[in-house]
């Protein structure tokens, strides 16, 4: 019985942690930072984070070489009328997630 008292308090301690720890920084930062993302990095420590900068993210890496930024200011000069898709169609290596 004892030890279920004890995991029932340690739990309760963690789950107020991140409500303390946000009322720590909004006192010296400001409203820099939400609860809900305390309590996610608290969560992503606790589950064995243990790098506070950028996690490196998955997925495509955004990358323009300078040839490419080349050929694109040469075919946008070429025709100023050209609309996002006519553009992607002509250089299909620029993604239509960086054409503004």
């Amino acid at each position: 019985m004892a030890a279920i008292i004890q995991k029932c308090e340690v739990r309760s301690v963690i789950r107020f942690l991140p409500a303390d720890i946000h009322r720590q920084i909004a006192s010296v930062y400001g409203n820099i930072m939400n609860r809900q993302n305390v309590t996610k990095r608290c969560r992503a420590f606790s589950e064995g984070r243990t790098d506070a900068h950028k996690e490196h993210r998955t997925g495509r890496p955004s990358v323009i070489s300078d040839s490419l930024l080349r050929r694109t200011e040469e075919v946008i000069q070429a025709n100023r009328r050209l609309t996002l898709r006519e553009l992607h169609k002509i250089i299909p290596e620029l993604s239509m997630n960086v054409l503004p």
